[in-house]
């Protein structure tokens, strides 16, 4: 059994972050003060949703809880796969869950379309964001006091709706308002 503090984790997101970003700057040849910016949002997004979706909401003796990674003979409620089971077994802070899971993952609907090109439509941010929060959810099956739940996928996947949503509205409003572009020779380019 290995046991992570957040700020470990922090510093390890961190050091593969930059290393990951680097070798991208080596082998594109050619670094974005601009574009680390924007990637500087996707980054912010891990380590917030790493906070909450790997260590305990509340406080042990004042300090963000420890994530335990292991295996015990006794796995119990690991999963589950059953959509909206707290709907019928309220447990205290179920409304907590649903606003916390949703809005946590606003913030991806918006940043990723806006820092990744291949992500230009709603269904594909709605899917790309699916395949993150799933991948978070398999990966909680390895920590012991987490909880793998289909609830969390839908409500999180709703999130990464919202934002994009926003963003795509936002982008058509912008493209209607200002159809055309007037080119230095006068005429109108209308994008055709």
């Amino acid at each position: 059994m290995f046991e992570f503090s957040y700020t470990q984790m922090f510093v390890f997101i961190t050091i593969i972050w930059i290393l990951v970003r680097s070798a991208i700057a080596i082998r594109l040849k050619k670094f974005s003060v601009k574009r680390e910016l924007q990637m500087l949002l996707v980054y912010i997004c891990l380590v917030v949703i790493a906070r909450f979706a790997y260590f305990p909401l509340h406080h042990v003796d004042g300090k963000i809880g420890s994530l335990m990674i292991g295996y015990t003979a006794i796995q119990t409620d690991m999963i589950s796969l059953i959509p909206f089971y707290f709907l019928v077994d309220r447990y205290d802070g179920w409304t907590i869950n649903i606003i916390g899971n949703i809005a946590m993952f606003i913030p991806v609907g918006i940043v990723w379309p806006i820092c990744f090109r291949k992500l230009d439509s709603i269904r594909k941010t709605v899917f790309a964001g699916m395949v993150f929060t799933l991948l978070i959810e398999l990966t909680q099956l390895l920590c012991l006091e987490r909880h793998s739940d289909i609830d969390d996928v839908i409500l999180n996947t709703s999130g990464v709706l919202i934002g994009a949503c926003m963003v795509f509205a936002i982008r058509k409003h912008c493209r209607i308002k200002r159809p055309g572009v007037i080119k230095p020779n006068g005429t109108e380019d209308n994008g055709v």
